[in-house]
């Protein structure tokens, strides 16, 4: 009898550790289930937009009709195979109209170079079209040749580039979804600065601050046209209404025309420009803004340009455009 008690004590308290464990585990996958219900909920609700964020290619709403893109003003001086990779690269963005290499070199180029050129700029045709490309022969060698004002420019939307920078295109096209936000402004992947000469106790001395400059105090002024969206209109500003004693400073020195170009635009709209970000490959040898002086000698251009505008019209801005698709953190 008393072995038959402790026998049904026995099973009870199996039973119940059983019912306990069991009761555990069906909390456990309900927990579970509901974790997975709610990701799977939030996963639906977002779903385009994570998809939308994850592809790189997927365009942004564009401001105006694709046909009405940009033209590509490329400055160039004998560096053929810099020339030819950089066409090569930039003939495959999508909304590129036209290509104007801004060629100020003694001789015109070789039947080679253009047969080259043409044969790459036809090879990335898209639907059938491809971006035209023309060559705009100086008989003057001048830093001013980029700026001069080009007759048949199709587009209002202008890219200028250096031969030696490589941007990915979707970042040049995102650049120029930017600039159709604010077509006045000039819009640009390379910042700089401006700051007053405080060492020396003047406010109206300025000096030229770099990249480090614009680091550290995430603060810029300038955005440089050797890769910078603008306006064709400013071409026309700076050959015909820029005081001439700037334009004439710049082939003399053979520097700073995009400061100039800086100046005119901050002048014309009394508003700062826009840095856009993104990766810039350098495929070139190192410029002039490796040799000693270079930051005295844009200094001295600041001032310069400062004193013939009567004014300083640069204006600060810590505003920066950032593609948000293609990164994790922004």
């Amino acid at each position: 009898m008393r072995g038959s008690c402790w026998l049904n004590r026995r099973i009870e308290q199996r039973f119940r550790l059983f019912a306990i464990s069991t009761v555990k585990s069906v909390k456990i996958k309900l927990l579970l289930f509901c974790c997975v219900a709610l990701t799977l909920l939030a996963f639906s609700t977002t779903g385009s937009s994570f998809l939308l964020w994850n592809n790189n290619q997927t365009p942004l709403r564009r401001f105006s009709d694709s046909r009405k893109g940009y033209s590509i003003v490329m400055n160039t001086w004998k560096r053929y195979d810099l020339l030819k990779q950089s066409i090569k690269h930039y003939s495959s963005c999508p909304r590129l109209e036209s290509v104007h290499i801004v060629w100020s070199e003694p001789n015109p180029p070789s039947e080679s170079l253009l047969k080259y050129l043409h044969q790459v700029v036809k090879s990335k045709s898209r639907e059938g079209r491809y971006a035209k490309l023309r060559f705009d022969i100086n008989k003057e060698d001048s830093l001013n040749n980029r700026f001069k004002e080009i007759k048949d420019l199709e587009t209002d939307a202008v890219f200028s580039i250096d031969d030696d920078v490589i941007f990915p295109c979707t970042s040049v096209e995102f650049a120029f979804d930017v600039w159709q936000s604010a077509p006045d402004a000039m819009v640009g992947f390379v910042p700089r600065v401006h700051w007053v000469d405080s060492l020396n106790g003047d406010d109206n001395k300025f000096r030229y601050g770099g990249w480090w400059s614009v680091w550290w105090t995430g603060t810029y002024s300038m955005v440089l046209s050797k890769a910078a969206f603008f306006h064709k209109k400013y071409f026309a500003l700076y050959t015909n209404e820029m005081p001439s004693s700037i334009r004439e400073f710049i082939t003399k020195n053979r520097n700073c025309e995009d400061i100039a170009m800086s100046f005119l635009v901050a002048n014309a709209t009394g508003a700062p420009p826009i840095w856009v970000k993104g990766k810039i490959y350098e495929i070139g040898s190192t410029g002039i803004s490796s040799l000693g002086g270079h930051s005295e000698r844009r200094s001295e251009c600041v001032n310069i340009f400062t004193s013939v505008y009567g004014r300083m019209p640069l204006e600060y801005t810590s505003v920066k455009a950032v593609d948000s698709r293609n990164l994790w953190f922004w």
